[in-house]
């Protein structure tokens, strides 16, 4: 079902100060920068091989992760077809967040298994959109 970990989000205070660790320190490339004003964050995507770190920072006390502490938020897993995973996980009884996918960054199709279903950790499946 999954074929790939797609990528680490960590949560952090701000994006620039983070950058420069894990950019230059580091020396991992940015990818990609988005500012995404309706979830109330800016993100950044860095790549480590062929998988990535995504850094999250609230533009706000009142965005999604505002309540956030910085650190590890979630584990990103590459999947083929969302959908097929998603239908795999309901036949199996996984509590998932989102039913049904949604548009994610960089026009991927994104969905969540809640926490409680893996062991405490937020879990996000990836399906890459096609180049």
């Amino acid at each position: 079902m999954f074929d790939r970990i797609d990528h680490v989000g960590i949560v952090v205070a701000e994006i620039d100060p983070a950058l420069a660790i894990y950019g230059e320190s580091f020396g991992m490339e940015l990818v990609h920068r988005e500012v995404l004003e309706e979830l109330g964050l800016e993100i950044a995507l860095l790549a480590v091989g062929e998988s990535h770190i995504e850094l999250l920072a609230p533009l706000s006390a009142d965005s999604v992760i505002g309540d956030a502490r910085p650190g590890m938020h979630h584990v990103a897993y590459g999947v083929g077809d969302i959908d097929a995973a998603l239908t795999q996980l309901r036949e199996r009884g996984v509590q998932l967040v989102d039913g049904f996918p949604k548009t994610g960054v960089m026009s991927s199709r994104i969905a969540f298994v809640h926490p409680h279903a893996a062991s405490g950790v937020l879990t996000e499946l990836v399906q890459t959109a096609p180049a």
